[in-house]
């Protein structure tokens, strides 16, 4: 007779081997190349605890590795960043749009946490000016970001909005279809070839607007809510004025190095 208790290891093993010995890179559904890994990663935990736990005789990813796709960091570069802030545009959304844009550009803050900033979000920080202190949807990780003076004159542009008075919002942010769909409008206006998105605004926080001006890492990485800094790290990596600062450097050691040889010799 049957016996669904007696077999029910037998039956999870098989199900787990049936599963994981599908291709990992094969999908009924368009997941992207980001996505997938992460996946594959939840399985693979799942799959570890049970073994653990002797549901599963043996790891079936044990001889698997996990290829993921580097992130596209794409940013604006200080032209293309001054193109769209000089940019005037004369109808009511798309000026609106490029505000909530620019904020995001100033503060590094994600679409989804800008959506969600109220009045409370805002405190007076160490230095006695304002800061936004919020904590980030994606991560749960806390993020204290100083307002830069353009970030604040946007913030009071919109003060009276009725979308700000009646629902308590900081900004009147629309849904993020609608705003990347108004980006690519944008973009096209300003001559940027770039395909313009509500994310790269984040990415241009992290190198255009803080660490390309000094800004420390450690402090980009704070005020960018990460919780390793080997992420932060990932845009430091992609800036070719940092490459150069770093070589001039190196060169001006050189170029003593030089000096000092020749001096010795005509001694």
């Amino acid at each position: 007779m049957f016996n669904p208790f007696v077999k029910s290891s037998q039956r999870l093993n098989a199900r787990c081997v049936l599963i994981c010995s599908v291709p990992p890179n094969k999908t009924e559904k368009s997941i992207d190349s980001k996505t997938n890994p992460r996946y594959i990663k939840n399985l693979r935990k799942i799959v570890r605890e049970c073994v653990v736990k002797d549901w599963l005789h043996k790891d079936p990813f044990i001889a698997y590795k996990l290829k993921e796709k580097k992130s596209d960091r794409t940013y604006l570069t200080e032209f293309e960043f001054s193109a769209i802030r000089e940019k005037h545009f004369p109808i009511a959304r798309l000026d609106q749009i490029k505000d909530i844009f620019l904020f995001s550009c100033y503060t590094g803050l994600s679409y989804i946490d800008i959506f969600n900033l109220t009045l409370q979000n805002i405190m007076i920080g160490i230095d006695g000016e304002k800061w936004i202190n919020t904590n980030r949807q994606k991560t749960d990780s806390s993020s204290r970001v100083p307002l830069l003076p353009p970030a604040l004159a946007i913030i009071a542009k919109y003060a009276n909005f009725p979308e700000i008075v009646n629902r308590n919002k900081l900004l009147p942010v629309p849904s993020n279809q609608k705003v990347n769909a108004y980006l690519k409008e944008i973009g096209a206006c300003a001559g940027i070839s770039k395909e313009l998105t509500f994310h790269m605004a984040r990415h241009t926080f992290a190198t255009t607007v803080t660490l390309n001006n000094g800004i420390p890492m450690e402090s980009v990485s704070k005020m960018l809510g990460h919780t390793k800094i080997q992420t932060t790290q990932i845009y430091a990596k992609i800036l070719d004025k940092k490459v150069s600062t770093d070589m001039n450097e190196l060169r001006s050691i050189y170029s003593l190095g030089e000096s000092k040889c020749k001096s010795s010799e005509a001694g």
